[in-house]
């Protein structure tokens, strides 16, 4: 039976770890089209409540995900072409380019599921914008403007810079209608939370360990929430279970940002300092993180971050959470880097995987991973 949580699919969006954004610029850090989308999301999430807050109606969360989804797999198979050039094809080429990627989509997920696939095509088949659409394009080009800022810093004398500059910023006016789309272009009330979420772009996996690609927290909480997410779809969850777990997922290791990651190894070798760092996240989100959005929010993004992997939905984060981590020391050695760490890592990730009791197919997901050509 075609499952939804294809490992075909999942390693497609992994593998935008790889496609560089800016590359024709100086670029201050290294910036990619994994993290470029996980941003996206969480600009998207804050947008989304913005437009519930102020009475413009529920959001359909469910098709929010999936359009984000559908939107990253296109972007992946049309790789780094220019944004003037995209959007052109789009207007002219039309139905040329969605053929096109439709074909590469069913040469690289064979196996798609059946429903899934079918929503895609009438994704790429739309006339018309949701307000779910909407949202998430204002959400691509905040999280444009937001790494614009860095590049421009860097290249503030190179030609057609300052063209770059206008285009951007009348991409985000067409979109000014959406809730909190002004307030955060011009860095006002919840930017501040939209850009330490972004420093999440900056900070390492596997801290100290060599690695290809060097994924960073931020991309790597994208990767759990996607799984979630098509895990979700094979077991018919319903929508409150849907939107929970997947941004449950998605700011599972927001702390991050406030504390840095501590390896596992020191966690286990310091009696109690699991706990404490534990209490000294609360205290950090607490003091830190929640002044950063609106008061009538808080109760629900705490229920998201305090404790992520219990809850329904906590051991499916907990396996899609291992296994992109698995994944991320597999690919790496795949292309020829590896180590010590990395190889001792990756075995004991995956012995954690296969004792855990979850209705994940880890398994099989193991066994096509390990079977693929990278």
């Amino acid at each position: 039976m075609r499952k939804a949580m294809n490992m075909d699919l999942i390693y497609n969006m992994f593998d935008a770890a790889n496609m560089r954004r800016w590359n024709d610029h100086l670029r201050p850090a290294d910036l990619t089209e994994l993290d470029k989308q996980a941003h996206k999301m969480v600009i998207a999430w804050v947008l989304g409540k913005f437009e519930e807050s102020e009475g413009k109606g529920k959001i359909d969360w469910r098709k929010l995900i999936e359009r984000a989804m559908f939107s990253f797999i296109r972007r992946t198979i049309l790789t780094d072409l220019k944004p003037q050039l995209f959007h052109r094809v789009v207007i002219e080429k039309e139905k040329e380019m969605n053929d096109f990627v439709l074909r590469e989509f069913d040469a690289r997920v064979p196996e798609a599921e059946k429903k899934f696939r079918e929503r895609f095509i009438s994704y790429l088949k739309r006339d018309t914008l949701s307000k779910e659409d909407r949202i998430l394009k204002a959400a691509h080009y905040l999280a444009t403007s937001w790494e614009f800022k860095l590049v421009y810093n860097a290249n503030p004398s190179m030609y057609g810079i300052d063209r770059t500059k206008g285009e951007i910023e009348k991409q985000i006016k067409e979109y000014a209608d959406v809730s909190g789309v002004i307030r955060l272009f011009f860095g006002k009330d919840t930017f501040d939370f939209i850009d330490l979420c972004g420093q999440l772009r900056f900070q390492q996996r596997w801290a100290r360990v060599p690695r290809i690609p060097q994924t960073t927290v931020l991309g790597h909480m994208l990767m759990v929430a996607n799984m979630v997410y098509l895990h979700d779809v094979d077991m018919k969850a319903d929508d409150a279970s849907v939107y929970t777990n997947y941004f449950t997922a998605l700011f599972h290791d927001l702390p991050e940002v406030l504390t840095k990651d501590v390896i596992s190894p020191i966690k286990r070798s310091i009696d109690g300092l699991d706990e404490l760092l534990s209490e000294y996240e609360r205290e950090m989100v607490s003091s830190s993180l929640l002044p950063l959005l609106p008061k009538e929010w808080h109760s629900e993004f705490l229920s998201l971050i305090d404790d992520p992997f219990g809850g329904p939905g906590g051991t499916s984060v907990k396996v899609c959470d291992l296994f992109a981590a698995y994944m991320e020391a597999h690919v790496s050695e795949c292309y020829g880097i590896s180590s010590r760490s990395l190889s001792d890592g990756k075995e004991e990730l995956k012995a954690k995987l296969l004792s855990m009791e979850t209705d994940v197919d880890v398994k099989g997901l193991l066994e096509r991973l390990d079977s693929m050509r990278i």
